[in-house]
């Protein structure tokens, strides 16, 4: 079996459990199921990213199945008209909200590869009556709109979990228009993390796994094509809210906090096609 495949079913079976847990009256979140989420309880990763006003016009199962580490639809700059693609789309919020921004004249795509988060989306958008927006099933790395058809695409907290991110890069920068955007909220690294110390905290936040450092994630959207990239840190992830699992997996909390602390952040990713 395929790194990427191995990569690509752990991902669809944890989003389709994360789906399934919304449908039965759960929030779903990053953390794995025998983490201890931060030091408050909440996931450090997906809480209190979106504000009242957008929330209250918004089924609740769309804000439960909010798996993201940032708000993209916040800082996309959306304008009525546009159209926009979510990358793993998930319940839906993101889509929802974008549909509202870029109007009756717009239209508002979600990416999706599991079938249970596709049911959820679709069921929240009949839930918001909102009719601009459409929920496709496919893979970020082989999307299924034309070239140069989108003005903005968007993700959240999604690229980073890809296999292959050069591949994803550059379906992105295929299906935007001449002068698009990307702005997406992604999870990056900022210099070097020894591997222990990594795998153990992409273990305790499932969402951040795949993070590429800083540096790195600019060579590759340059290779992309893209111009005018900006990699701007909204959230730092802080080692000691993952004190009780590291050192339930034997990693020095300690030498963590030194090696790590301050380096896994989640950040808003923004780039152009020229």
């Amino acid at each position: 079996m395929s790194k990427d495949k191995t990569v690509r079913d752990a991902v669809r079976e944890r989003y389709a459990q994360a789906a399934l847990q919304v449908v039965g009256g759960k929030s779903a979140s990053c953390c794995g199921p025998d983490s201890s989420c931060g030091a408050g309880g909440g996931d450090p990763v997906t809480s209190a990213l979106y504000g009242e006003s957008e929330t209250a016009v918004l089924p609740e199962t769309a804000v439960a199945a909010s798996l993201g580490c940032g708000n993209p639809t916040q800082m996309a700059e959306l304008k009525p008209g546009e159209t926009v693609l979510d990358l793993g789309s998930g319940g839906g919020i993101d889509v929802l909200l974008s549909a509202r921004r870029v109007g009756p004249s717009g239209k508002a795509y979600g990416l999706d590869m599991t079938d249970e988060m596709l049911a959820l989306a679709r069921e929240n958008q009949r839930k918001a009556g909102v009719e601009n927006a459409e929920f496709l099933k496919g893979e970020i790395e082989d999307i299924p709109l034309p070239d140069a058809s989108v003005d903005v695409v968007i993700s959240n907290c999604v690229i980073n979990l890809s296999a292959d991110k050069d591949r994803v890069l550059r379906e992105i920068f295929r299906v935007l228009k001449p002068g698009g955007r990307l702005a997406v909220a992604d999870v990056v690294v900022r210099g070097e993390v020894p591997a222990e110390i990594r795998r153990s905290i992409e273990l305790w936040a499932g969402c951040i796994a795949g993070a590429l450092e800083e540096n790195e994630y600019r060579r590759k959207l340059a290779a992309a094509g893209f111009t005018g990239i900006s990699i701007e840190p909204y959230r730092v992830y802080n080692v000691e809210d993952a004190r009780q699992f590291l050192a339930e997996a034997g990693i020095d909390v300690e030498a963590a906090a030194a090696a790590a602390g301050g380096r896994f952040m989640s950040a808003y990713v923004r780039a152009r096609k020229p």
